[in-house]
């Protein structure tokens, strides 16, 4: 296969938002704090070391403690929970949902990006310890997102009705999915693997929190990585102040309102706030705080309280208010000694929205890195792609522009009409000159014939074109098949494809890949041959 590689602007994939922070444009300078260049992060770990407190750390290993002490773990992640309680211990932080077996290919890219990280920072600031941090959405009421994962263009879905925050959401009827998969993946060592790694994370667990706990510890517990569940009421605790402020001042819907409306001018917004940008929570309910006629409301219930009543259950159950995007970014930042968020376009596009909000709060607004983005390909695919001549940007193209591009490197002479309708258009010229020069009237007719023509030549480069496909057929359809092979809906494969499937084709290997070839540093779509 061409050795050459895709710059993520080159992709087609990114918007223009993450292509200009990539390229350092200099408007974006104001919605973010550190550019991610490896000499920034001594900045950074000088600025979050003032406003984050040895408080914050104990409550933090203590509720890590107890969040894992059911869960078998590495000496790498014990070691990493307890390096938290010192002063030169940093996090780096990525989320996901909850995603039923992991959902799509870019939860381990999320994964493998972050630990890639925290060891090139301590190759560079060997005095500071750096720890990985997975936080799990568990709040998230977005059921329907992550209750299915795609396996060799199978949907495996678990059908269930969920009303409160996922992480609570009993794992009752996967074992319904689980039948559906094992069927799926057959009989093997690696089958049996998966399989069992799929029963002991969601028929041995009550919950889906615990369930995703148990699968991301199994994946990665050796290289330290540490999981982390925001509903927690020690850790709501802390976050009790910005709560407070919320409720009472809405600062945050004045700030990312002011943002978003510079932030407009040249880019698209990814959210909008709300005048109170938390979520009321139970078992069962979650559901958006309101305040109208001077009482706060829960929506769709018939709870409300006055200000003193809602600030007293404040005190009493923190656990039972939940930020929505737009508050739980600062919520992360006040309880992690975090330096970096890593995450896709999308997340990054609204952290860029939260900055001035960061700023009202006093709290350091991390790097934002956009997190690894890959295309996995087999042996026989590349070879495939050698044989049709296609390059990575090829592969990468438009369907339609690269059967067109194609068919003219096919085809033995060009169908390209550029220089007759040039010739043409010069000769039209000159008659119109004639025209001008006997009667006025006449170049309305000239001018209509010059379209005519232009327009009999596009006809002809459409049917020539249209002709050499059809003798091309063959070689067209086996493009076709790999580009579909390899952006499965001529979408991102890392947005359809499970894991799974490519754990079974290189024998388990797949994150020893991952880790060796994923540079979370560079600028270039990864694209790894197995």
């Amino acid at each position: 296969m061409p050795s050459d590689c895709i710059s993520y602007k080159n992709s087609g994939y990114f918007t223009k938002l993450i292509v200009d922070y990539l390229e350092k444009k200099p408007e974006l300078n104001t919605f973010y704090n550190q550019y991610p260049d490896l000499e920034n992060f001594k900045k950074q770990l000088d600025e979050k070391a003032l406003n984050f407190s040895q408080q914050h750390r104990n409550v933090l290993v203590t509720e890590l403690e107890k969040q894992h002490q059911n869960f078998q773990l590495s000496a790498a992640t014990k070691h990493n929970i307890s390096l938290l309680s010192d002063s030169k211990t940093y996090t780096v932080t990525t989320g996901h949902q909850l995603n039923l077996f992991t959902g799509p290919l870019y939860f381990l890219y999320k994964i493998v990006t972050t630990i890639n990280l925290c060891q090139e920072l301590k190759k560079a600031y060997p005095d500071y310890h750096f720890v990985t941090v997975y936080w799990m959405a568990t709040e998230d009421h977005d059921f329907e997102e992550i209750n299915f994962f795609n396996f060799k263009k199978i949907k495996i879905k678990w059908d269930k009705a969920s009303f409160g925050p996922v992480g609570r959401l009993s794992t009752e009827g996967l074992a319904d999915v689980f039948d559906v998969f094992a069927k799926e993946l057959g009989v093997g060592t690696n089958a049996d693997l998966l399989k069992a790694l799929f029963e002991n994370s969601y028929l041995k667990h009550d919950n889906l929190a615990d369930a995703t706990r148990y699968l991301a510890n199994e994946l990665f517990s050796d290289k330290g990585l540490v999981i982390l569940d925001g509903d927690a009421v020690s850790l709501k605790r802390l976050f009790a102040p910005f709560v407070k402020e919320e409720l009472i001042h809405q600062t945050s819907f004045q700030k990312v309102t002011k943002t978003n409306a510079l932030l407009e001018q040249g880019y698209s917004i990814q959210v909008n706030p709300r005048e109170i940008n938390l979520f009321y929570i139970e078992d069962t309910l979650r559901e958006r705080i309101l305040f109208e006629n001077n009482q706060y409301k829960i929506n769709n219930t018939s709870l409300t309280f006055s200000e003193t009543e809602i600030i007293e259950l404040l005190d009493k159950s923190p656990e039972k208010f939940s930020p929505n995007v737009i508050l739980r970014p600062l919520y992360q930042e006040v309880i992690l000694p975090n330096l970096c968020y890593i995450g896709g376009g999308g997340e990054l596009a609204y952290w860029f929205q939260l900055k001035s909000n960061f700023e009202a709060n006093n709290i350091t607004f991390p790097i934002l890195l956009l997190r690894n983005s890959v295309l996995l390909t087999t042996s026989k695919q590349a070879a495939n792609a050698d044989k049709l001549e296609l390059s990575w940007q090829d592969l990468f193209t438009n369907q339609q522009e690269l059967f067109t591009k194609k068919t003219n490197n096919f085809s033995q002479f060009t169908i390209d009409f550029t220089e007759q309708k040039k010739f043409l258009s010069q000769q039209f010229k000159k008659l119109n000159e004639i025209a001008l020069q006997t009667d006025k009237s006449f170049s309305g007719a000239v001018k209509a014939q010059e379209i005519k023509q232009i327009k009999g030549l596009d006809n002809l480069e459409k049917r020539m074109l249209k002709a050499e496909k059809r003798v091309h057929a063959e070689k067209l359809e086996r493009i076709l098949n790999l580009q579909n092979e390899l952006f499965p809906n001529q979408g991102l494969q890392e947005r359809k494809a499970n894991f799974a499937e490519f754990y079974l084709d290189v024998n388990g290997k797949l994150l020893e890949k991952l880790f060796d070839e994923l540079h979370p540093l560079g600028s270039n779509f990864t694209i790894i041959t197995l």
